[in-house]
């Protein structure tokens, strides 16, 4: 039972902090700042520095060129 109670003031303190420091989630496909709006079309910049998990990602012509394109319905020329 104690366990439970320290868990529930854990994840109640950890809500806590995230309400008072006031810092926004930030959405799966984005870098940290990256989309500041609460715009309906939320779209992200081209490239591995725009991703979240994508600034240690090694990308060739032919990833970057694809990532650009979308979501054109037309696929690049670097096949």
């Amino acid at each position: 039972m104690a366990l439970l109670r320290m868990a529930a003031l854990g994840a109640a303190g950890y809500g806590l902090y995230k309400y008072m420091t006031g810092e926004k989630r930030n959405h799966a496909a984005f870098a940290k700042g990256e989309n500041t709006d609460d715009n309906f079309a939320q779209f992200r910049s081209s490239g591995p520095a725009a991703m979240a998990g994508g600034k240690n990602a090694e990308w060739d012509a032919t990833d970057e060129s694809s990532d650009q394109s979308f979501p054109a319905s037309d696929p690049p020329s670097t096949y």
